[in-house]
């Protein structure tokens, strides 16, 4: 098995930027009318809101957002709030004619484009839209992703207070070179400081993003963002290597030789240093990707992505997915708020997942995972492909019944999964 980089800038399916996982052999479909629904799953019930807007245009991001200059007068966050609350009453109102009653909503998570942009009451206008459609869980985990420079105590005191629970902020480095290269607009210490007024609004559960293997970076810029996290005292981190995105202003600099591309062997070395700093903080990794103190700590959220539950992703570009079948909505939030205000859902297309797609992206995903694959989800195919990665060290069987990948397995997790399905 080559030597295959895995844990990168990673999407899990819920938005423009997490997961959009799709399976060119599913049963596609591009005609915009509703998708048809089957019934719910039996795994739990998430809602991802997207919000498009940011102040800039980071260099390395192909995320479905807007600046105030690109939108010009086509889009506000007005109209957005006014579309997001039909597209929610549309999509309760297909979901009710489904077999199954609707099951509460476990889990909300607001990501972006930058939520933070909308303010404390803008961000409680938005979990109130929610809780107008549907039923939030007792304990439901409610997170919004949030940029540390539009952020302030009054901002997290007001968000506590609405009902979110935990607060994921992209730091990316603490080291201003790195910053400048990424085009992020905060100081380099904005974002410890929003975590610790995140923690004095009562927030247990805050999240610091992580971006490693950005050319110029150093060994030391490394280490010192990783002791800023640490000083923050967050519960939970997650790193990603920088991937060089088609499309993005970075990729364009890399194309004409400005900026070198990231190198596989140093953002292995960059993964391993993170991980062992993590560990012995504490932190130890739930996802490739993603590291937390303890159970309680863990994004539920991108857990449901992970163990094939069901999510409505709400806004311009979200992804959905309810018992198999999957849709996408229309990028433009102009387009968006027309598509709504036209009634149903504002799908630009969906797909119904047969067994041999539902079973890829179970493995793709749950292999991920430090709870590992449960090997009778394994077709009996697979058992000598089980044997090898066991044999080369890159997994074991966990408990006798689950796959677990070993730290060298994480470095080679997207060739584990190609072992597995052959």
């Amino acid at each position: 098995m080559g030597a295959l980089w895995s844990p990168g800038r990673r999407r899990v399916p819920g938005g423009v930027h997490t997961g959009q996982v799709s399976s060119s052999a599913a049963s596609a479909s591009t005609d915009t009318s509703a998708p048809v629904l089957r019934d719910f799953g039996a795994g739990p019930f998430g809602i991802y809101v997207h919000v498009p807007f940011c102040a800039t245009r980071c260099g390395y991001c192909d995320f479905n957002t807007y600046t105030a200059g690109e939108l010009g007068t086509s889009a506000s966050p007005q109209s957005w709030l006014a579309a997001l609350r039909g597209e929610l009453a549309a999509a309760a109102r297909e979901f009710a004619a489904l077999p199954s009653s609707t099951p509460e909503v476990a889990t909300v998570f607001v990501g972006g484009g930058t939520p933070s942009l909308l303010g404390g009451d803008g961000l409680a206008a938005v979990l109130d839209a929610v809780r107008t459609e549907f039923t939030l869980a007792a304990g439901a985990e409610v997170t919004t992703e949030s940029n540390p420079e539009s952020t302030s105590p009054e901002f997290f005191e007001r968000i506590r207070a609405a009902g979110f629970t935990r607060v994921s902020l992209g730091m990316q480095s603490a080291a201003q070179h790195v910053l400048r290269v990424l085009d992020r607009t905060h100081t380099p210490g904005r974002a410890v400081a929003a975590a610790r007024e995140a923690r004095a609004a009562g927030f247990d559960h805050v999240n610091l993003d992580l971006i490693y293997g950005t050319p110029g970076e150093r060994d030391a810029d490394l280490d010192a963002s990783l002791d800023a996290v640490l000083d923050a005292g967050v519960d939970h981190v997650s790193a990603y290597s920088l991937i060089v995105e088609d499309g993005t202003a970075l990729a364009r600099r890399v194309r004409r030789g400005e900026l070198p591309a990231p190198d596989d062997d140093v953002l292995a070395a960059r993964y391993e240093r993170i991980d062992a700093r993590l560990r012995s903080a504490g932190l130890g990794w739930y996802e490739v990707s993603n590291w937390a103190a303890g159970d309680a700590a863990v994004c539920r959220h991108n857990l449901g992505y992970w163990d094939g539950g069901d999510w409505l992703g709400a806004g311009p570009g979200a992804h959905s997915h309810v018992g198999g079948v999957r849709w996408w909505n229309v990028k433009h939030p102009a387009r968006y708020a027309d598509r709504v205000g036209a009634g149903g859902l504002p799908a630009a297309g969906w797909e119904a997942l047969g067994a041999d797609e539902r079973y890829m992206e179970r493995i793709m995903l749950a292999v991920r995972l430090r709870s590992g694959l449960p090997l009778t989800d394994l077709a009996s195919s697979a058992v000598p492909a089980v044997d090898r990665v066991v044999a080369d060290g890159l997994a074991v069987r966990s408990d006798g019944d689950r796959l677990v990948l070993t730290d060298r397995g994480r470095l080679l997790a997207d060739g584990v999964v190609r072992e597995l399905l052959g």
